[in-house]
């Protein structure tokens, strides 16, 4: 046998049928047979052959009980068969193809019409098992890199924290000069945003697998939204871009604080990114406004002149999709949806004002009982 011929097994307690059926296959495949279903059993477990020809009517054990034990056992569930008998009856064709088998031919035998089925019930199995094969090397391989990735964030971690001690180590020497302080704490200033974002990817690693338990907390809206706006002057100063911060359609903002419950370190990194994204969308001295509505339900949108491009309107949240910038990942709206989740919310692409774009999430301001603390 060739390494790559298949298998079939020809079950019939009719010795003449399965000389016939063996006649049309053998020189295309390898043949087993067995004239009873206990025989059939114990060969289909111990030759695992590419298909099964089964007849219905036989002594001891009927087509129908060895169907039925062929498909619950482990080891022989996957193995198709086709029903080959001389029953024409639509009850008995529902009743096999209701067992699990593929396909129910009838006698008298159609030597062509029996060969180009079982030619393609093969071909099915075989295309099933690549994908079964290719489709486990895909999880192995994804999971070897959330493995490595958990262990380059941890070990980066660990790396930014030492490296983190070591300036406010310094501060404490009092024969420091101003300039030498100034140094240091932008050192210290720098690690701090290195470690938040090796602290964010682990997290946003947590809620894609679905691993990840919202920690809520009262945040002042308003203060992390200036934040934010203060940290983006980077991208927003050589465009003379200026963000107005809106509360429920105001300008003019309250003097106390604006707190909400949910997670500062989920909410900042989503409108962070965010409004960066519109940052960089929106024309030379133009205006970036970020709206807030708070209530039950926090409303936030952050509204830019500049148009996502139409071909990929549909995509915008998904991972990876970007267009026209020539650094883009296309992770920065991504993480805001994943957030948007997490944070028990949604989040919206407006594109239908020509030459404007506004992104809204709404997320609750209060954790319900039925999730607050749980996994996402």
């Amino acid at each position: 046998m060739a390494q790559d011929q298949a298998r079939i097994l020809i079950v019939d307690d009719d010795a003449n049928i399965i000389e016939l059926v063996a006649g049309i296959f053998e020189e295309e495949y390898e043949i087993l047979f067995a004239t009873n279903g206990i025989k059939a059993l114990e060969i289909a477990a111990s030759a695992q052959p590419d298909l099964i020809l089964l007849d219905i009517l036989m002594p001891e054990m009927n087509g129908f009980e060895v169907c039925r034990q062929l498909k619950g056992d482990d080891e022989t569930m996957h193995i198709p068969v086709v029903f080959l008998t001389g029953k024409d009856c639509p009850e008995d064709e529902t009743a096999g193809l209701k067992l699990g088998a593929v396909d129910y031919i009838t006698k008298p035998i159609n030597a062509s019409i029996l060969q180009a089925r079982v030619k393609t019930h093969i071909a099915l199995a075989h295309a099933r098992k690549k994908l079964e094969v290719q489709n486990q090397e895909l999880i192995e391989a994804a999971r070897v890199r959330e493995d490595v990735e958990h262990i380059m964030r941890h070990d980066l971690k660990s790396s930014i924290t030492s490296i983190l001690s070591s300036p406010r180590a310094i501060l404490l020497d009092d024969n420091l000069t101003e300039e030498q302080r100034v140094f240091l704490q932008l050192m210290e200033e720098s690690a701090l945003r290195m470690l938040n974002m090796v602290e964010m990817s682990l997290i946003l690693l947590k809620i894609e697998i679905k691993n990840y338990a919202v920690n809520y907390q009262p945040v002042d809206l308003i203060k992390l939204v200036k934040n934010i706006i203060s940290e983006s002057q980077a991208v927003a100063k050589p465009k003379k871009i200026k963000t107005r911060l809106l509360i429920e359609g105001s300008e003019q903002l309250p003097e106390s604080p604006l707190i909400v419950m949910t997670e500062e370190i989920l909410c900042s990194s989503m409108l962070m990114n965010l409004h960066k994204n519109a940052l960089e969308a929106s024309p030379h001295e133009s205006d970036v406004l970020i709206s807030i509505t708070p209530g039950n339900d926090v409303t936030i949108s952050i509204q830019n002149l500049g148009e996502v491009p139409e071909s990929i309107r549909t995509r915008f949240f998904n991972k990876y999709v970007t267009e026209g910038k020539k650094h883009g990942t296309g992770l920065g709206t991504y993480s805001a949806k994943i957030i948007a989740e997490a944070l028990m919310g949604t989040i919206k692409l407006d594109s239908s004002v020509p030459g404007q774009t506004t992104i809204t999430v709404k997320f609750p301001n209060k954790p319900k009982t039925d999730f607050d603390k749980q996994a996402v």
